[in-house]
This record gives C-alpha cells, sequence and structure tokens, in this order.
C-alpha cells in the first residue's frame, strides 16, 4: 500500500520528550544569538525521530514556535530536503539511488529486485509497515555502487543477491551492518 495515498492521520499536539527537550536545547546552543533558526533541519531531524520516521504537521509548527521562526520557513524545509519525512513510512527505509553512477553499476537490477522482494514499488510502504522504497539522489559512494540506504546505515556493492539478504535479515529483526559487501 502506498504511504503517498493512504489518509494520513495527523496528531493535533506534539512536543519533544524531556531527553530530546535537552537534546534541542543543545541544538540550539550551538549557533550564535539571532542565528538559532539555523537549528531547524537538526531540530527536524530529531522531532521525526521521535514521531517513528516522519514529521507531521504539529511536528513541524511544534519546531517553529521553538526556534521563533514562521510556520512557513520551516514548511520550506521540510518539503526540500528529502531526508525529511512529510507522510508515515515503514520500520525500515530503503533509499536505493539511482543516479548515473549507480545506473552504471547495475541500480535498474538492484531496484527490480527490491520491488520483487518487498512486493511493493517506489513510494510504497509493505502492508506490515516493516519497508518503504523510495529512490534517491546520490548518496556519496559512487566508486561503490550500486548502494542504498536503510534508516542510517549505507549498503555499497549491492548485487540482486546481496540485497535479497540484507532485506531478509532486516525482516528477521537481525543487525545488519553497512558498508561495502565485498570489504572495501
Amino acid at each position: 500500500m502506498s504511504a503517498n495515498t493512504v489518509a494520513v492521520e495527523q496528531p493535533e499536539q506534539f512536543k519533544f520528550t524531556p531527553a530530546n527537550r535537552k537534546r534541542a536545547k543543545a541544538l540550539i546552543a550551538k549557533y550564535p544569538a539571532g542565528r538559532q533558526a539555523s537549528a531547524v533541519v537538526p531540530l527536524l531531524d530529531l522531532a521525526q525521530r521521535q514521531n517513528g520516521g516522519w514529521l507531521p504537521r504539529a511536528a513541524i509548527e511544534y519546531v517553529a514556535a521553538l526556534l521563533e521562526m514562521p510556520v512557513i520557513r520551516v514548511w520550506e524545509v521540510a518539503t526540500f530536503y528529502t531526508m525529511l519525512n512529510l507522510t508515515p513510512v515503514g520500520r525500515h527505509l530503503v533509499q536505493l539511488c539511482t543516479t548515473t553512477p549507480c545506473w552504471l553499476m547495475g541500480s535498474d537490477a538492484i531496484l527490480e529486485a527490491c520491488e520483487k522482494t518487498l512486493g511493493i514499488g517506489l513510494g510504497q510502504t509493505t502492508e506490515d509497515g516493516a519497508f518503504t522504497l523510495v529512490e534517491v539522489e546520490c548518496l556519496g559512494a559512487c566508486a561503490n555502487g550500486p548502494m542504498m540506504q536503510v534508516n542510517d546505515d549505507y549498503y555499497e556493492d549491492l548485487t540482486p543477491e546481496r540485497l535479497g539478504q540484507i532485506l531478509d535479515d532486516l525482516e528477521a529483526g537481525k543487525e545488519v551492518p553497512g558498508g561495502s559487501r565485498i570489504g572495501r
């Protein structure tokens, strides 16, 4: 089922947990007086992590109030960066690079294997909410393509077989260390 086609229930309120409120204060303190708005991306990331991988409207409004910014400015940031999700995503956000270097190394076959293994297409989430598959621009490991990012981990030098093993292990709840699949 596509995460982008289902009605998204928006929580009416959002606020940081006490631990995240402390983190937020520390992030804001990194910026000089009058420049606290520079903390918008790290605070949105913190809110997204607290909220299971996506940013509801209430979280964006909360961050805007915390930084004393117009809500529209925070929306501009949230809608610009692909690392910020405005709809729910699966527990494992699979971000597949299909930019030219990865494409030349076979990202089409990796995408096909992803779709077959997960039973979903780009922009969709598995019915059990375990995986969301998205296409992204360069993930910055062009020499080790094709590659993907799953949540915070990068997997490089993929083949359809290696990809299948990673996805199977993640589905089984195993910890799958990131990095090159061929030891680079």
